[in-house]
């Protein structure tokens, strides 16, 4: 994906996740990925502990790169939690490239999930 369409489609995510949530501010990465760690955990409370949201951004990223075979689901906990165990060495080096990585697979995240909602329609 070239520079320019990365920054368009992943503004276009951030505003929709903007305008979801009916919120002043686009959202940050990390936002995001707490939002994806939600819907993968499948279930909401009001406040999540700060370890809590860790682990949610894990699942989230794990999620993420499971698209690039980086992680593979194995299952869910007693307690509904989702894991994921490590399949292979993220190849992308650099925070710049990493970051670069999970947003392209953000934009992936979302578009499957826009073909599901329109599916059910």
């Amino acid at each position: 994906m070239e520079t320019w369409e990365l920054d368009f489609e992943w503004l276009k995510v951030r505003h929709h996740v903007k305008d979801a949530l009916r919120q002043d501010a686009l959202p940050s990465l990390n936002a995001i990925l707490l939002l994806i760690g939600i819907q993968e955990l499948g279930r909401w409370k009001e406040q999540f502990e700060k370890e809590e949201k860790q682990d949610l951004m894990h699942i989230a990223v794990c999620r993420l790169l499971s698209y690039e075979g980086y992680y593979e689901f194995v299952g869910r906990d007693a307690d509904g939690w989702p894991h994921w165990k490590a399949t292979k060495k993220i190849k992308e080096k650099g925070l710049a490239n990493q970051e670069k990585l999970l947003k392209e697979k953000v934009i992936q995240y979302f578009k499957e999930l826009e073909k599901e909602e329109e599916a059910s329609s």
